[in-house]
C-alpha cells in the first residue's frame, strides 16, 4: 500500500490531530495510507521567518529517514520545500502552494486567511514563485496563536467576518492560511457563500495522484472508481478521473491508433 506522509513542522500535537481528521475523507479501503506526523524540533507554530527557516534542517532529516510514496509539508507557510525536494526524489507538496492550485482552478481570484501578520509575507514569496500574485483578491490576518485557532469555537466568528470581507474584496474563493484552521472549514464557506479551500486537503487530492493506483475496476478504468468518490468530496467538486477506454493498453482502439 502506498505511504503518504504528512509531516506537521510544528511541534503541536493538537494541530496534528486536526490534520488527520481533515484527511479522515481521502482514506479509503485500498488507497494510499496518509500518516501525519509530528516534527519534535519545530516550535509550537511558524509565526515568522526565523521559524521558517529552523524547521527546514530536521525536515529534510525525517524525510531522508523516513521512505514514502510522497510527502506533505503540512504548513500554509511552504516551509523548506526546496531543500526538501532536493532531498528525496519523491514528490514533495507543500499545502498552501496546493490550495492556490485548487483555488485557481475554481476561480479567477482568491483570498486568504492568515493566522499572523508575518505570515503575508511567505504566502506573497510563494505566489510570486507560482506567477499567481495577481489572482490575490486580499489577504486578512487574524492576528491570534495557534491555541486559540484550535478552540472550538473562539475564533470561529472572527474567521467567518474575515471570509465575508475577502468576498466582499472579490474573493471567489477563499483559502484558509493556517492548519490549525482545518476544522473551521465547514463554517467558514456556510457564512461566506464561496467554495474555502482547506490546505491540508488540497495536497491530499493531489497526493493522490502522485500515487500508484488502486487495481483495475469492474468499470474498465484503471482503479480510480474508490479514489473518484474521494476525490468528490473535495472543494473542486467532482473530478472526471476516468481513463477512457480506448487509451487502455491492449484495448482494440488503442492498437488500431497505434
Amino acid at each position: 500500500m502506498p505511504r503518504i506522509l504528512v509531516i506537521n513542522p510544528n511541534c503541536s500535537l493538537a494541530c496534528s490531530a486536526g490534520i488527520d481528521a481533515a484527511l479522515a475523507p481521502f482514506r479509503f479501503p485500498g488507497g494510499p495510507a496518509f500518516e501525519v506526523v509530528t516534527l519534535a524540533e519545530g516550535p509550537p507554530a511558524i509565526y515568522d521567518w526565523r521559524d521558517w527557516h529552523a524547521v527546514v534542517a530536521p525536515l529534510c532529516r525525517l524525510i531522508e529517514r523516513e521512505p514514502a510514496d510522497a510527502y506533505v509539508v503540512a504548513c500554509a507557510s511552504d516551509p523548506g520545500i526546496e531543500a526538501a525536494r532536493a532531498t528525496t526524489r519523491r514528490p514533495v507538496l507543500g499545502v498552501f502552494r496546493s490550495a492556490v492550485a485548487a483555488a485557481v482552478a475554481r476561480a479567477e481570484r482568491f483570498g486568504v486567511i492568515a493566522i499572523v501578520e508575518a505570515s503575508k509575507a511567505r504566502h506573497l514569496a510563494a505566489l510570486r514563485a507560482m506567477g499567481l500574485e495577481a489572482r490575490l483578491a486580499a489577504e486578512v490576518a487574524l492576528n491570534v496563536t495557534m491555541e486559540t485557532l484550535l478552540e472550538p469555537s473562539t475564533a470561529r466568528a472572527r474567521l467567518a467576518a474575515v471570509a465575508r470581507e475577502l468576498v466582499a474584496a472579490g474573493a471567489e474563493t477563499v483559502i484558509l492560511g493556517c492548519t490549525g484552521m482545518a476544522h473551521h472549514r465547514a463554517a467558514v464557506e456556510d457564512s461566506a457563500g464561496v467554495p474555502v479551500i482547506e490546505p491540508c486537503q488540497a495536497a491530499a487530492g493531489l497526493a493522490l495522484t502522485q500515487c500508484p493506483p488502486p487495481q483495475s475496476d469492474s468499470a474498465g478504468c484503471i482503479g480510480l472508481s474508490g479514489l473518484q468518490r474521494k476525490l468528490d468530496t473535495f472543494t473542486l467538486g467532482p473530478l472526471n478521473l476516468s481513463v477512457p477506454q480506448e487509451v487502455v493498453s491492449g484495448s482494440p482502439r488503442a492498437e488500431r491508433r497505434r
